[in-house]
């Protein structure tokens, strides 16, 4: 089946207003044309070192929603971030929904590209959960702790890592003030605080999803916190899962063995050194392994998702890697599901 195709036109001068510097976060006019009819946007690029390649991704905001237009530049089978996000809804964590397009700017075709979901004000309205904030964790330093974990020196902030999406300066406060309790402190006031700020069981799947998919960055950024208005909690959703499943975030092997069953961060640390917390984290990586973690549910996935857009991706000059490759992309992912599972099955019984 054919994919959708997505079309961009946009002016010279916006458009050279965009390449004048590719790391601006400024948007510009522009206008989409897709399902019969034109809309008007406004357009950036978005990502990090991406917007150093040829292939760059954007992100789009159309009737106050934003939706963002992935290269999959790094992922040779450009199906990682898709699978995640099916992965981590099959552990009850809300995920993004994605699709793949075709990607026209000014009528020149710029290949295959992943519309992936905003996690925004919509993202939980349109799945009934109350939101009052949403921070993204834009870099390392968003891992719960005090510290920079490069230099060890004290963070000058410890919003240092988010970038508010939602919220007021009461939130950020809110997320600060967490921040330096859990780390302060003592053990046996910590449980009852946690779980008062803290869906923990939306954490541990969130964390259990992370160690599968095998996103070493997964753990001290490319996540969304956000809290319930209703429940007064904090939850995460994963965001950026292009290197996973084998590949790190560049695209180059890094075998099953990466990432730790316990993952990482100051947070996943103080928690699982707490035994009935722990206990009910090995419970969520059992229940992977016996139902979402399993060739029987994976592979159909991985060969629908794949077969979607072989076709396409032959007809895209403007991919990195060679067509070979994505090819054979069906077989690495396997292979990293059944070593992953061996490994993941060890780490258990040593629990």
């Amino acid at each position: 089946m054919e994919l959708p195709a997505v079309h961009i036109v946009i002016r010279s001068a916006q458009w050279a207003e965009l390449e004048r510097n590719v790391w601006s976060d400024k948007f510009v006019d522009a206008v989409l044309l897709a399902w019969g009819k034109p809309e008007a946007i406004r357009l950036r690029y978005r990502g990090g070192h991406t917007r150093d390649y040829p292939k760059r991704s954007y992100e789009v905001v159309r009737a106050g929603r934003s939706v963002h237009y992935n290269a999959e530049y790094d992922d040779p089978s450009m199906i990682r971030n898709s699978l995640s996000f099916l992965f981590f809804r099959s552990m009850g964590v809300p995920a993004p929904k994605t699709q793949h397009v075709q990607l026209y700017i000014n009528g020149n075709y710029h290949g295959v590209y992943l519309e992936i979901e905003a996690v925004d004000r919509h993202f939980f309205r349109s799945r009934g959960l109350s939101c009052q904030s949403i921070v993204y964790a834009v870099n390392e330093n968003a891992d719960f702790s005090l510290s920079n974990s490069r230099s060890g020196k004290r963070k000058s902030s410890l919003f240092a890592g988010y970038e508010r999406k939602l919220g007021t300066e009461a939130d950020r406060a809110r997320l600060i003030r967490f921040i330096a309790a859990i780390n302060r402190l003592p053990p046996s006031g910590r449980l009852p605080y946690i779980r008062a700020n803290l869906d923990i069981e939306n954490y541990l799947r969130w964390l259990a999803g992370a160690v599968f998919t095998g996103n070493y960055d997964g753990f001290d950024q490319n996540y969304a916190l956000y809290r319930s208005r209703v429940a007064r909690v904090y939850r995460i959703v994963p965001w950026d899962y292009e290197g996973t499943w084998g590949r790190n975030c560049f695209g180059k092997p890094c075998g099953s063995g990466l990432v730790r069953v316990t993952g990482y961060n100051r947070l996943t640390k103080l928690l699982l050194a707490i035994k009935p917390v722990r206990k009910r984290y090995k419970q969520i990586l059992q229940m992977g392994l016996s139902g979402p973690f399993t060739p029987a549910r994976l592979h159909p996935a991985i060969d629908r998702l794949h077969g979607s857009i072989t076709a396409a991706i032959s007809r895209d000059t403007e991919r990195q890697w060679p067509l070979s490759v994505f090819k054979d992309e069906p077989r690495f992912i396997r292979n990293y599901i059944a070593e992953r599972r061996r490994l993941i099955s060890r780490a258990i019984a040593g629990m």
